[in-house]
């Protein structure tokens, strides 16, 4: 963005106050999420089947249900909070909240499914999250919620590296967002 600003009042303390506003106003712009729209009726571009012909999780820690969208930039995934979780039962007595880690490692398989239909034959590779930055939780997730994952590419995928903004909502409001880095890796099972 280029603009020209031409002060009438200037001065350091002008400056400061303007400069805190944009970064204010900068900021109020990002936390605008987009929330994913979806038919809960629709047919999933991946259901739970397929989604475990790509990922090597199984359940209880496959925490990814649907895939509703998926294109060149990012993906959009769907899990189904139920209290029949296991990871309720300790978590708490009494107000059962889903561990955060839990969150973000759905975040995490949401992302490798998407990065791993990047290439050819998925089922013989695997996906390894380098770093995860700037993951900020805004909001319980509870029993009965319904988390919608949405990723996006923040820079091409180049040599097996795939760096992606995440964000989870609950209804209209976002519960988690964050930064994730991953690797696409050959499995040395395949390998011939």
């Amino acid at each position: 963005i280029k603009g020209r600003i031409i002060a009438t009042r200037p001065g350091h303390r002008a400056n400061t106050l303007f400069a805190r506003m944009i970064r204010q106003a900068i900021k109020q712009e990002k936390a605008k999420s987009v929330v994913p729209v979806f038919d809960p009726a629709a047919e999933p571009l991946m259901d739970i089947q397929k989604i475990m012909s790509v990922l090597p999780h199984r359940p209880p820690f496959l925490l990814i249900d649907r895939i509703i969208e998926m294109d060149e930039s990012g993906v959009v995934g769907m899990k189904n909070v139920t209290m029949n979780e296991p990871f309720f039962q300790g978590h708490f007595p009494g107000e059962p909240v889903m561990p955060g880690v839990l969150v973000v490692e759905a975040m995490a398989q949401c992302g490798g499914i998407f990065v791993l239909s990047t290439v050819d034959q998925p089922q013989e590779y695997s996906t390894y999250f380098l770093k995860i930055d700037n993951v900020r939780f805004k909001r319980k997730v509870v029993p009965g919620d319904t988390l919608i994952f949405k990723l996006k590419l923040l820079d091409p995928i180049r040599r097996g590296i795939a760096r992606m903004g995440a964000q989870v909502f609950v209804g209209n409001q976002l519960a988690t967002e964050g930064e994730m880095v991953a690797q696409i890796v050959r499995n040395k099972v395949n390998q011939s």
